[in-house]
């Protein structure tokens, strides 16, 4: 079939990965270009794979040592021309997947949910629509609007901040390691809480944690 839907599945539970990479192989209209089990993978299929959509996990190891993929894809969704990312979690905490659309993800997929949300999201993906799972639509329904794609994205020094802080530093010393004042710091931070959807510092560490931050 002409024109198919390239799709890289990463994801550092085998089971998953192989699940959904046999899920996508049984479409006419999907090819799984490329599998990894950790962002060092990911980023290397995206350096020599092209593709339309990117299917992936957020707690899997990150690059440099870290435990997870989340400052790798901001890096990918704030590039130019860049594919879609169709999230599969977990993550139940209304504001945490807030945050995650705000990072500029496409759809979220509650790993819960049927095999055909992970199919619609794809689709809506490759459509520039925001797609959510009926678990994720369930957890985030008391919100009063969904975050429009790419709307609030962090900046490189709020993303910064934000994982130092949730890394344990206090805004007097990330003010000191950056040779910032310690009132640009803090605002800072409340801007990236704000963008992210989280309301208290609490949230701000339970989201780092579910995101394999800490």
């Amino acid at each position: 079939m002409a024109n198919k839907i390239r799709v890289i599945v990463a994801d550092d539970h085998d089971c998953v990965r192989v699940g959904v990479t046999r899920l996508l192989r049984a479409r006419s209209d999907i090819e799984v270009v490329g599998e990894a089990c950790d962002t060092h993978g990911l980023a290397e299929l995206l350096e020599v794979c092209t593709c339309d959509v990117i299917v992936t996990d957020i707690g899997m190891p990150g690059l440099g040592g870290g435990d997870n993929a989340v400052s790798f894809l901001r890096r990918v969704l704030r590039g130019r021309a860049h594919p879609p990312v169709v999230v599969l979690t977990m993550i139940g905490r209304a504001h945490m997947l807030s945050g995650l659309l705000r990072l500029g993800v496409s759809a979220i997929v509650d790993k819960r949910d049927t095999t055909a949300a992970l199919i619609d999201a794809i689709e809506a993906a490759m459509a520039a629509d925001v797609y959510l799972s009926e678990h994720v639509r369930i957890a985030m329904k008391g919100m009063q609007a969904v975050p429009q794609l790419r709307d609030g994205i962090l900046s490189a020094r709020e993303w910064e901040i934000f994982q130092l802080y949730a890394r344990g530093l206090a805004v007097h010393e990330i003010a000191d390691r950056l040779q910032r004042s310690g009132k640009t710091i803090s605002t800072q931070k409340r801007t990236a809480m704000r963008k992210l959807g989280l309301d208290t510092d609490y949230d701000l560490i339970e989201y780092a944690r579910q995101i394999g931050l800490t």
